[in-house]
């Protein structure tokens, strides 16, 4: 996938996330699941942007590791509202499935990284 492919896809991902706080409960408990899905949700794609800025292939997988913690990170809280029946889980498949789809390219971005950087290594 291109990168500026990439870099939309995790933009939408986030705005759906920006729609996803809109519609939480204003509890206690919808507040503070609120500022963390919000946090890991949004910051997945400024995170993959970094990272497609990176000045090393070092650079990149250490920012590429970050993008794919906040995407696990939310998917753990996006598990954890349909879990604890906040929202049902039908309505957040279509996001979950999103959140997957990113973790698996991360994943795969993160492993061909290291992959290339150790068999650079092995030319030395």
């Amino acid at each position: 996938m291109k990168n500026d492919n990439l870099k939309l896809r995790t933009k939408e991902f986030a705005k759906r996330v920006i729609k996803l706080c809109r519609q939480l409960p204003r509890t206690e408990e919808g507040a503070l699941i609120r500022r963390q899905v919000f946090r890991s949700g949004t910051s997945v794609g400024a995170n993959y942007r970094a990272a497609c800025r990176a000045r090393s292939k070092a650079d990149f997988v250490s920012k590429m590791g970050i993008v794919l913690e906040e995407a696990d990170e939310t998917l753990y809280w996006l598990e954890i509202i349909v879990e604890t029946e906040i929202i049902k889980q039908k309505l957040l498949g279509p996001l979950m499935k999103e959140n997957n789809e990113l973790v698996s390219i991360f994943v795969a971005s993160l492993r061909t990284a290291k992959e290339q950087d150790s068999r650079k290594d092995d030319n030395v």
